[in-house]
């Protein structure tokens, strides 16, 4: 079901400011800057940036 609604939101490429498009985009930098932590654990703003994505992406899906 979400991959479905993912590659919808992916299809439309005029809808990229849409709320869903975004967290979806969101969950990808999480994922990478994650695999990119557990190589490099003192890398400070990278973990930095990654609770920033997070707390953006938990407002969003709050307004969703």
């Amino acid at each position: 079901m979400v991959k479905n609604s993912v590659i919808s939101v992916i299809s439309q490429k005029e809808n990229r400011g849409s709320v869903e498009f975004q967290v979806f985009s969101f969950t990808t930098k999480i994922r990478k800057l994650t695999s990119h932590l557990e190589l490099h654990k003192k890398d400070s703003s990278s973990q930095r940036g990654l609770r920033k994505i997070l707390g953006k992406r938990q407002r969003l899906l709050a307004y969703l």
